[in-house]
């Protein structure tokens, strides 16, 4: 029989051993933790060898953070930011050369950091070479620019500002969804170009052949296929992306066929008279403007309004070579009257009487449509 002595004895010794296998198995779990914490945080050179982390998953899991998942610099980080981050969505003149050394070495002053310590030569520029084809592509190539000026004018009203289809009292169904997976099958860039032109056997869309020249409807569908649902372009030949800064431009995996970017071909008659024999008196269209559609449009129509960088689709600027070759009065007072669906331009027809719609128009039309006429119009 034992004594409590030993029983006691045997008790510790039982809860020694306890506390020494307790230990080793948390110390086991704390080097794994620690291994798998340091392989999340440095991809470059551990989760890209073993798992093939490419560069759109290192942009999501490290950029876009602050950068925001489309790279227009809204996020939720960016509030926290004394330097806010870049917005590559308007970034016209950032080289290759610049992106990559910013990436390796970081910016002073902001809270980008380097990375080279991190990811490999080859990572880094995979990631900028993403954000160019991504995010850039508006800023650094005016054809894409223009189409998707073609786009908001004359699409987006049916297909919305992610080519989902708007449903319209005015159709019996819906437009075609871009984004769903049974569209996208088979959709060749050949295909959808001649949809644009020719229209759709047996819907409601006709085609814009007699209305957009070839490069205008070119444009608009390689906006979609490239900005707009990426997913399209993703087994489309390589395209040289534009960088007039370098001499070697980049490769980039969305393509560009066609001709070199041109002009928007400007309409017939850029002049023509407000609707319904109506005169547009441009100070008091100013008022209004700067009162309510600057906060959107900006102050110089430069589409760069405090409401502006978080608008999507981007709010409209009337600098630009499209809306000036394309906006003439009788179109910019439809669009302020009815406004534009699938987007966030109101209407304005239940609030202003025509003759004030008309004022604005004349303002618009003025001071960045034709600012030749509102400098004449000044003088005299």
């Amino acid at each position: 029989m034992k004594t409590p002595c030993a029983v006691r004895a045997a008790g510790s010794r039982q809860t020694g051993i306890l506390r020494t296998v307790g230990s080793l198995i948390l110390g086991a779990c704390l080097v794994w933790a620690g291994s798998a914490s340091i392989a999340w945080a440095n991809p470059g050179y551990l989760g890209q060898r073993k798992t093939g982390v490419g560069p759109e998953a290192l942009y999501k899991r490290h950029c876009s953070v602050c950068h925001g998942d489309r790279g227009s610099g809204n996020s939720k980080a960016a509030k926290g930011l004394v330097s806010p981050p870049r917005d590559f969505s308007s970034a016209t003149n950032l080289t290759r050369k610049k992106m990559i050394f910013a990436i390796e070495n970081g910016k002073a002053t902001t809270a980008m950091m380097g990375w080279k310590s991190r990811f490999t030569q080859e990572e880094i520029e995979g990631i900028a070479d993403y954000i160019r084809g991504r995010f850039m592509l508006v800023a650094l190539d005016p054809r894409i620019a223009q189409g998707r000026g073609v786009y908001g004018h004359f699409c987006q009203v049916c297909h919305g500002d992610r080519g989902q289809g708007v449903k319209s009292n005015e159709m019996s169904g819906v437009p075609r969804d871009l984004t769903s997976a049974q569209a996208q099958a088979g959709l060749t860039r050949e295909r959808m170009v001649k949809s644009v032109t020719k229209g759709r056997h047996g819907t409601v869309a006709t085609g814009f052949g007699d209305r957009l020249t070839a490069e205008h409807i070119g444009a608009s569908v390689d906006y979609i296929r490239r900005v707009l649902i990426p997913d399209l372009s993703k087994s489309d030949p390589p395209y040289v992306i534009p960088d007039a800064a370098e001499s070697a431009p980049v490769a980039a995996s969305a393509p560009l066929p066609g001709s070199p970017p041109q002009q928007p071909a400007k309409k017939d008659d850029m002049y023509l008279p407000l609707p319904d024999g109506l005169k547009g008196d441009a100070k008091l269209g100013e008022k209004f403007f700067m009162a309510n559609c600057a906060t959107c449009h900006g102050k110089k129509g430069d589409a760069q309004g405090p409401r502006a960088y978080f608008i999507n689709p981007k709010v409209r600027s009337f600098l630009d070579d499209y809306s000036r070759s394309t906006l003439d009065r009788p179109t910019i007072f439809n669009s302020v009257s009815k406004g534009r669906p699938g987007t966030e331009m109101p209407s304005w027809n239940k609030v202003l009487t025509d003759q004030e719609i008309a004022n604005v128009t004349e303002f618009v039309f003025q001071s960045f449509i034709q600012p030749n006429i509102g400098k004449k119009a000044a003088a005299k």
